[in-house]
């Protein structure tokens, strides 16, 4: 039967939560249009009513997981009556009078709380005799509020999960939280950080994270490259100040700019090699770093009048340079010329080719002294010469003095030469075919060596295996003086060229007009072409147009077959006097060499006596009109196509290794710009 206090209010909350509702600090939903719940009446606060209870077990199924609440009506009922204040046993009906204590009790609890909002001290002081204390907190915008406010737990409070019930942490709550923390994304410090923090930030970079800074080494070491000056405008002003002011930036460009500061060595006078010495044997480290040391451009005249001086102030001394090369063990690239000649002593010959492990280019320009010669003479006679070398470049142009007995001990040993330069040496048939054949030579420099027979040039042309790549090939004669091939010999050499060569010099050669049609098959790939004598302009104006056809037809099938010529520089030095007709290079309208469809030619080498010649008459002006200007530099002297408002070569090729200049007369063993003595060489002398 229906009991009469059935109708008893029941403390169930709504099952389904409306839309408006929002969560309460306990996550029970909650209205906004009704009076906010107390903290203590949640389903998580109500633990502290347990204190008087004698039969736990509820309270464990009291606290029930809140991942699996049913959101049905008849779960939540189901979950409210588990509690223990209003407790229904399966299996046993209550009795009127327990539900009307349970009713009392329950009145008399919303009392105290009631009482508890009402009084004023209950803002401040927490709750007494609970397991949770919580304090009443009134709203800011209206403080003397008692309805309004809301409840937070006290200082006091330990968290969710140090409730415990009888030694048992009964709270279920952070399962709750793990659950938001999944479902929502938690946000990232960028999204955290104000719009003013952003604006701060901007534009500003951590301590080595600049965008330059994270460059990989090799870029950031190619662009800091870009600033290095080898040579100062004068000689002796300071130089590379972007470099220093680079090394005080931060720490990566610091050790990047000390790889390009130091790795390559440019020294133009004594004081800047003591200084380099001094500071590499304080700082040992350092003197690792060094590949190259250059002394091309070393002129002494520039501190120093006279060669007593110089010896005075001992700078730069066979002791002061084998001190240098023992603080760079790596290092790969040597070159010196004839103002150091006397400092190549025995002991620095010796370090240079037995001494250094990685050493690759040596270069001993012009270095023709008494003291040079004997050093060298004795620094081969030693038994501890390996069999084979390190070195790939190798240069002793114009060491005239040298013996035979260098190159037949030198070049045997060198199983991986690409650039031989022996030019002006005593060089002989056997040391050239001594090469071994693992050699790969690129660029070979044979010009005026007087002991060279032509037989053993075209064998070792034609047969060895180390001259079947070859890029840059001299075999240029002084024709007044020496003469290495004559008319067969050219036409024995010319089919034995390999298709690979860029730069020919025959000067000096008694040249036919039949070998036109050779040099004609070689210009379709060569960009530089030095002609001998026996030839005139008309002869060699046939590498620029067809040969005058025989029929119509013929013309037709000439101009298919026609391939333009790739020639950009082409020397004519051996053109003596009256050899060159101004007239018809000039004037006349059958000749190609310098009018506009002779292009890609951009130069035209002229006789020194030819030039001058040029230079004093009309000639200038009419080959101004023309598009030509006259140059020169010490004893040569060129007609360059002018290529003002046109976009112009540069001249710089891969296997000219910096030079930008067209028909260089010496081979460059390491990439570098060219000045100096080296440029002197390769474009100011004669042959």
């Amino acid at each position: 039967m229906p009991d009469d206090h059935a109708q008893a209010p029941q403390y169930v909350r709504a099952s389904t939560p409306d839309r408006v509702s929002r969560s309460s600090f306990s996550s029970i939903r909650e209205n906004d249009c009704i009076l906010a719940q107390t903290f203590s009446s949640s389903k998580i606060s109500s633990y502290y009513t347990l204190d008087s209870s004698d039969d736990y077990s509820s309270a464990d199924e009291a606290a029930v997981d809140l991942r699996s609440r049913s959101p049905s009506p008849d779960a939540d009922v189901l979950q409210l009556k588990s509690r223990k204040r209003v407790r229904i046993t399966d299996g046993h009906n209550n009795t009127q009078s327990d539900h009307q204590q349970q009713y009392q009790q329950q009145r008399q609890q919303q009392q105290q709380q009631q009482q508890q909002q009402n009084n004023p001290e209950s803002t401040t002081q927490p709750y007494k005799g609970t397991m949770i204390q919580a304090q009443f907190q009134p709203p800011i915008t209206n403080p003397h509020s008692k309805l309004l406010g809301y409840w937070t737990p006290a200082e006091s409070f330990r968290g969710w999960k140090g409730i415990e019930v009888k030694g048992k942490l009964a709270s279920k709550s952070f399962g709750d939280l793990q659950i938001l923390h999944h479902v929502f994304s938690q946000p990232t410090p960028s999204q955290r950080a104000g719009a003013k923090g952003k604006e701060q930030n901007k534009g500003v970079n951590k301590p080595g994270q600049a965008p330059i800074e994270r460059l990989p080494p090799e870029i950031l070491t190619s662009i800091i490259e870009l600033l290095a000056l080898d040579v100062p405008p004068n000689g002796v002003t300071r130089r590379n100040v972007d470099l220093m002011s680079l090394l005080l930036t931060s720490k990566t460009l610091h050790y990047a700019t000390l790889t390009t500061l130091y790795s390559k060595i440019t020294i133009p006078h004594s004081r800047i090699f003591r200084k380099f010495l001094n500071h590499v044997a304080a700082h040992p480290t350092l003197g690792t770093i060094v590949r190259r040391l250059d002394f091309c451009h070393f002129n002494p005249g520039q501190l120093f009048l006279t060669a007593a001086e110089r010896s005075q102030a001992r700078n730069l001394t066979s002791e002061t340079l084998l001190q240098c090369l023992e603080l760079t063990p790596n290092l790969q690239e040597f070159l010196a010329q004839e103002y150091i000649d006397d400092d190549l002593s025995e002991a620095v010959l010796r370090k240079l080719f037995l001494g250094l492990p990685r050493i690759k280019a040596l270069d001993f320009c012009g270095c023709t002294s008494a003291k040079f010669k004997n050093a060298f003479s004795a620094a081969i006679t030693g038994p501890d010469w390996p069999v084979a070398l390190t070195i790939r470049r190798l240069s002793f142009h114009k060491c005239l003095t040298l013996p035979s007995s260098v190159f037949e001990h030198i070049l045997p040993r060198c199983p991986r030469l690409t650039h031989l330069d022996v030019a002006g040496t005593r060089v002989t048939d056997a040391a050239l075919h001594s090469i071994p054949a693992s050699a790969r030579i690129t660029h070979l420099n044979l010009a005026k060596c007087t002991l060279l027979s032509a037989r053993a040039v075209i064998d070792f042309l034609a047969h060895h295996p180390a001259a079947r790549e070859l890029v840059f090939l001299s075999l240029a004669t002084d024709a007044r003086s020496h003469e290495l091939f004559d008319a067969e010999h050219v036409s024995e050499l010319l089919p034995l060229l390999p298709p690979t060569l860029k730069s020919l010099s025959l000067k000096g050669a008694r040249m036919e007009k039949e070998h036109i049609r050779g040099l004609r098959r070689l210009s379709k790939h060569l960009e530089e072409l030095a002609v001998g004598r026996g030839l005139t302009l008309s002869d060699v104006n046939r590498l620029f147009v067809p040969d005058e056809p025989a029929s119509e037809g013929e013309a037709v099938q000439m101009q298919l077959d026609w391939v333009p010529h790739s020639l950009r520089y082409i020397d004519l030095s051996d053109f003596w006097g009256t050899e060159l007709d101004l007239v018809y290079l000039v004037s006349s309208s059958e000749c190609a060499i310098l009018k506009s469809f002779s292009e890609p030619l951009e130069v035209v080498e002229l006789a020194e006596d030819v030039f001058r010649r040029v230079s004093k008459s009309g000639v200038a002006h009419s080959l101004q009109r023309m598009g030509w200007r006259l140059s020169e530099v010490g004893s040569r002297g060129w007609i360059v196509r002018d290529t003002k408002g046109k976009k112009r070569d540069d001249g710089r090729r891969r296997w000219k290794m910096g030079a930008e200049s067209w028909g260089m007369r010496k081979i460059p063993v390491a990439r570098a710009e060219v000045g100096g003595m080296y440029g002197s060489f390769m474009f100011g002398r004669k042959l």
